[in-house]
């Protein structure tokens, strides 16, 4: 089994969802007393989120390429981030390391691609909504088309995941708001939801919406299994 080495804090409830997720998959896989060979590199968020906010992604690639060299030095055989917004450092993190980056929109868009669905709703920070990382991995390299909510949905999910999700808030009425944004794009031809946050999926459940949600905190973590069982 390859040690896995994950990056986390950001924030640390969907990173603790991470670890559990991986756990149960090795468990699953192999039986018995298994569990996952790893190691976690956890940042504090408040630095982050403050650069993030500020558009300091220099400051930001720097941070997170420091991280993934710890855990490369830690013996760490793999590098997940386990967060989607922060896959705008994976570039840097990518040419610095000598190890394996997984990222989370790959291992996604293998999993879009054999669910044969070709038009999806990304939701995410503006970040990752506004951005081109996660979607032109998908339209590229899968040939998936992406669509976001517009400007005041986007402000909403937003707020949502900073204000509440990100502090382990979940609420009744952010749950409705964001059933209402996914309805209206199913109506309007999303075959798919990607649960683009990490934080996301504390909130919406596949029971919650009518069509097939994209959990990428679950894709992700085992996509990382898989890789450290191959």
């Amino acid at each position: 089994m390859k040690k896995i080495g994950l990056i986390g804090g950001m924030s640390w409830e969907s990173s603790l969802v991470y670890y559990q997720i991986i756990n149960e998959k090795i468990r699953k896989t192999l039986g018995g007393f298994h569990s996952s060979k790893c190691i976690i590199e956890s940042v504090d968020f408040a630095e982050i989120e403050k650069l993030q906010h500020k558009n300091k992604w220099d400051e930001l690639n720097n941070k997170m390429v420091e991280s993934a060299l710890n855990l490369e030095n830690a013996k760490a055989e793999l590098v997940i981030l386990c967060t989607n917004t922060m896959h705008l450092c994976s570039g840097a993190i990518k040419e610095n390391i000598k190890i394996p980056f997984l990222h989370i929109a790959e291992a996604t868009g293998y999993k879009i691609k054999k669910s044969a669905i070709q038009k999806v709703l990304l939701l995410g920070t503006k970040f990752t909504m506004e951005k081109d990382f996660f979607k032109e991995i998908l339209l590229q390299k899968f040939g998936i088309e992406v669509i976001a909510p517009n400007q005041d949905e986007r402000e909403i999910i937003h707020q949502i995941i900073y204000d509440e999700l990100v502090h382990g808030e979940i609420k009744d009425t952010s749950k409705e708001k964001y059933k209402t944004i996914i309805d209206t794009y199913a109506d309007q031809g999303a075959q798919g939801v990607i649960l683009g946050c990490t934080e996301i999926p504390l909130l919406i459940k596949s029971t919650d919406v009518n069509i097939p949600i994209f959990d990428t905190t679950r894709i992700h973590a085992e996509a990382a299994v898989e890789f450290a069982l191959s």
